[in-house]
């Protein structure tokens, strides 16, 4: 049995895979579950110092599998036809979001529905000339979800995200670079994954702990008032000012050295 999501791990970066390529990657339950367990576990996995997510074939992902979802919306004893987003979306959602070490979304191709709203949660997106995003989900009489409500309206404006959202039309890979939804767009669609992994790379040879303090302190700065902003910096020099990290780095700035981090 082909397994859903692939794990290569290539020194400290971790590479996640949505192999349903046949499918365009649309996330059905397994792949939903292989998702949320292995990001948990990557959550405290010292080992891992940055998290490459990508797509088998020629896509990204195409969102929820709607011929699974069709299977439950004609179920009688379905309940709640859309517990997914709670039991396996959100979950996804938080633990991307989360994360305390960067994430690089290698999107090839389309990225659409929740497809997208994954790729919006990572802290890069690399993209090339076939990526495109559609935020599908009002085609199929559906609200956002996977975190997209909360991460548009940050990278594109309130008013853009309305008209994704609502409008649900193909945004193609240049429009997509100047709203700010792609990081870095590519000329060629074959260079996207080894540039995401060698972006990762990069990172996974950074301070790792001060990445995660910047992550937690935007998501708090991006809701909160100035005085949240204010503890949360506060907060994150305490923790950073104690890593071996920052005092090793220090002493190689004021040496003219090159400082060399180990992530702790």
């Amino acid at each position: 049995m082909t397994e859903p999501l692939l794990v290569d791990r290539t020194d400290a970066v971790v590479t996640l895979t949505l192999n349903r390529p046949k499918a365009m990657n649309a996330l059905d339950l397994a792949l939903k579950e292989a998702l949320r367990d292995v990001l948990a576990e990557l959550e405290t996995d010292k080992s891992c110092r940055a998290v490459v997510l990508a797509g088998a074939g020629g896509s990204f992902s195409a969102g929820q599998d709607l011929r699974e979802h069709v299977a439950t919306l004609d179920s009688p004893d379905s309940g709640d036809r859309l517990s997914t987003v709670r039991a396996h979306y959100n979950p996804i959602a938080a633990r991307l979001a989360n994360l305390p070490k960067p994430v690089v979304a290698a999107v090839r191709g389309m990225a659409a529905g929740a497809g997208a709203s994954l790729a919006f949660l990572a802290d890069f997106r690399i993209g090339g000339p076939s990526t495109s995003f559609l935020m599908a989900f009002a085609k199929v009489g559906l609200a956002a979800d996977t975190g997209a409500s909360w991460t548009l309206p940050r990278l594109v404006g309130h008013a853009k995200a309305v008209e994704l959202l609502m409008l649900a039309e193909p945004v193609r890979a240049e429009e997509a670079h100047r709203l700010g939804l792609l990081t870095r767009l590519l000329d060629d669609d074959e260079q996207v994954l080894p540039a995401a992994q060698e972006l990762a790379t990069r990172l996974a040879a950074g301070p790792t702990v001060a990445y995660g303090a910047i992550k937690r302190q935007l998501s708090i700065a991006d809701a909160g008032t100035l005085a949240d902003a204010l503890a949360a910096e506060a907060q994150a020099q305490t923790i950073c000012g104690a890593t071996a990290d920052h005092q090793a780095a220090t002493r190689a700035f004021v040496a003219k050295q090159r400082p060399v981090f180990e992530g702790r």
